[in-house]
């Protein structure tokens, strides 16, 4: 795996990324439609997961004539 920076990113940083508030996205990851790792206290959200969210949301839209 070759990625540069961290391969987590906190419920924060994931919540700027989506471009949603830090409440939406702790909701998110509660009802499991972000995949989250609990480290002991601390919640992680793996980089990959975030990117593939995106890119299965990303639904091209057929020209129009």
């Amino acid at each position: 795996m070759s990625t540069i920076g961290p391969a987590t990113m906190t419920v924060t940083q994931a919540a700027t990324v989506l471009g949603i508030s830090r409440s939406s996205a702790y909701e998110c990851v509660r009802i499991g439609a972000i995949p989250s790792i609990r480290l002991g206290r601390r919640i992680v959200i793996p980089r990959r997961a975030v990117d593939e969210l995106l890119a299965s949301a990303y639904v091209e839209q057929p020209a129009t004539t």
